[in-house]
């Protein structure tokens, strides 16, 4: 059987086209198809493959999720943008990712995603999923969003806003750190709610439990319409009187990771953060009561 596997890339930028090339002839050498997916590629039109190599920023790597999330499928990013939070290599070891992506050499970190679904007052419904966040912004920027939030079936507050940043402990880098919202790190089986811009005394971040149902109203004396934007890609329209609501998703994106580099030392690396006259000593490490990393061999998917 012929192994094949997904090629997604930042096609718009010169570094992109040259790490596609020296992608694929490390694939031709060990002996595996590369299939490249198209901008406007869908999961149902491409053949089955095995393995999948992202190379480009977190919004291509957002990108490759759609087509690789509900399989069995890992992903390995290859960062070519500014922080590629959720890459595992950079573009100068791109050689040996490969070699090692196909010779079955690396873990897999299966991050959560979340459900959202919105209820329109006209009786419609409009559904979708993140791996980062879900972002409910004003449709109008010179008008206020009027919401309400909800946790487990019970209101908590309401308030003016200019929206609300639902995320995933992935997601807490991204759109909902730039929010005010903390950082949480990827084993913390839960989900954060961060208003942006809000009139109340009562808005800070919220982080709840993995079988919590979070919902927000926007009500319908709402001088503004939502628009909730998937990722920063997929968009559902929220007009006044709808409800978002969202759940932990039971469909996890997977992660191909090559080294076992602790989250401190990748938000170290990431963002530069100051660590000179460090003094301390590392310890053993400590036995997780939930792994969230496994050994794999590649498997083909339909």
């Amino acid at each position: 059987m012929t192994r094949r596997a997904l090629v997604v890339t930042h096609g718009g930028r010169e570094e992109a086209v040259s790490a596609t090339h020296d992608a694929v002839r490390e694939l031709e050498r060990a002996g595996v198809e590369a299939v490249l997916a198209a901008e406007d590629a869908v999961a149902a039109d491409l053949p089955a493959f095995e393995l999948a190599i992202v190379l480009g920023g977190d919004g291509t790597i957002l990108r490759a999720a759609e087509l690789t999330r509900g399989t069995s499928v890992p992903l390995l990013g290859v960062n070519l943008g500014h922080v590629g939070f959720l890459a595992e290599s950079e573009r100068e070891d791109i050689g040996e990712a490969v070699r090692r992506l196909t010779a079955g050499e690396f873990d897999v970190e299966e991050r959560g995603t979340l459900d959202v679904r919105v209820l329109r007052p006209d009786g419609s419904t409009g559904t979708g999923w993140a791996l980062n966040e879900a972002a409910l912004e004003k449709v109008d920027r010179s008008r206020m969003l009027e919401v309400l939030l909800e946790v487990d079936g019970h209101p908590l507050s309401s308030f003016g806003c200019d929206g609300i940043v639902a995320a995933t402990a992935t997601g807490s880098t991204a759109h909902a750190f730039s929010a005010g919202g903390p950082v949480v790190w990827p084993d913390v089986d839960g989900m954060i709610l961060v208003p942006i811009s809000a009139h109340a005394l009562f808005a800070r971040p919220l982080v709840v439990g993995p079988r919590s149902r979070l919902a927000v109203e926007v009500l319908e004396r709402s001088p503004a319409a939502g628009l909730v934007t998937l990722d920063g890609r997929r968009r559902l329209e929220v007009p006044p009187g709808s409800r978002v609501e969202v759940t932990r998703s039971d469909i996890p994106v997977r992660l191909a990771r090559l080294t076992p580099a602790p989250f401190t030392t990748r938000l170290v690396n990431k963002f530069g953060l100051p660590v000179d006259g460090w003094r301390g000593r590392a310890s053993a490490p400590r036995p997780s009561a939930r792994p969230t990393a496994r050994p794999t061999t590649p498997e083909v998917t339909a």
